[in-house]
């Protein structure tokens, strides 16, 4: 059984996100092997595929090293592109079938083009620990699915330097807990809109590198906060880093990016 690991939202290898997509199956197999081997890869996500009667559709789950997810973004563009790039699938367009409904991801230039459910956050008060937990005070708090805290400027977003362990217990408003975005405006410099980073100790992954799903809130709110669909963001995870475009799209965001294969190995269990 093959597996690769593919750097997602990124145009070279070692930068963006790692994720680990296996083989497509053709029957689920027990969650208690994924769930191993997502721990054994020890990567922020480890995604699954089966196949259906459609070549061009597939059910997908993920795993990371502690729990199955509901929602992953550089999963599913690393699996797009296992399936594209190294599959041979002439697919226009990929459906993948999930816990958080129909996830879509085409070919657009030299990356791909995901269409996720929109998460537009909503203000809300700043929940009881949190300044502690990331040890810097925000300008506002929004909460959807998680917390999305806004600091005064990029600077402030670099240098966070949270407690993983307090901010695990922290939810707020927010679908889940333990799981924080920080953002601010870009500096001028930076050759993008937004700055943001993702801390996820709530499902095992302390911070991670570039994550779509995050962008299902940031795309619809700094659409509305810039006046304008299409939001540039850098996800500023020290070492790494990972470069995402989203565009608001009513109920939907489409979120670009590139992707890069970097390991191609052999499952012998």
């Amino acid at each position: 059984m093959r597996q690769w690991t593919v750097d997602a939202f990124a145009s070279a290898p070692f930068r963006g996100n790692p994720a680990c997509v296996v083989e497509p199956f053709e029957v689920w197999p027990k969650a208690g092997w994924m769930q191993a081997l997502a721990m054994e890869n020890n990567q922020a996500e480890t995604a699954f595929l089966r196949r259906t009667a459609d070549p061009a559709r597939f059910d997908l789950r993920w795993f990371t090293p502690a729990t199955e997810v509901d929602l992953c973004g550089h999963a599913t563009l690393g699996a797009a592109h296992v399936l594209l790039a190294e599959l041979g699938s002439t697919a226009a367009r990929l459906t993948f079938d999930t816990r958080s409904g129909p996830l879509m991801v085409e070919r657009r230039g030299d990356g791909y083009q995901m269409d996720f459910p929109a998460d537009p956050p909503r203000r809300t008060a700043v929940p009881e620990g949190l300044v502690e937990a990331l040890g810097v005070g925000p300008v506002e708090v929004r909460a959807g699915r998680y917390l999305v805290v806004v600091l005064a400027d990029a600077a402030a977003v670099r240098a966070v330097t949270p407690d993983f362990r307090r901010l695990a217990t922290i939810r707020g408003e927010a679908g889940e807990a333990g799981h924080v975005i920080v953002c601010a405006p870009a500096d001028a410099g930076d050759g993008v809109d937004v700055i943001d980073r993702f801390f996820a100790p709530g499902c095992g992954v302390d911070e991670d590198p570039a994550t779509g799903s995050a962008h299902c809130l940031l795309g619809p709110m700094y659409a509305e906060l810039l006046g304008r669909p299409v939001v540039r963001f850098l996800q500023a995870f020290p070492g790494r880093g990972g470069e995402i475009e989203t565009e608001a799209a009513g109920a939907r965001v489409l979120i670009r990016g590139q992707a890069v294969t970097v390991l191609d190995s052999v499952i012998r269990t």
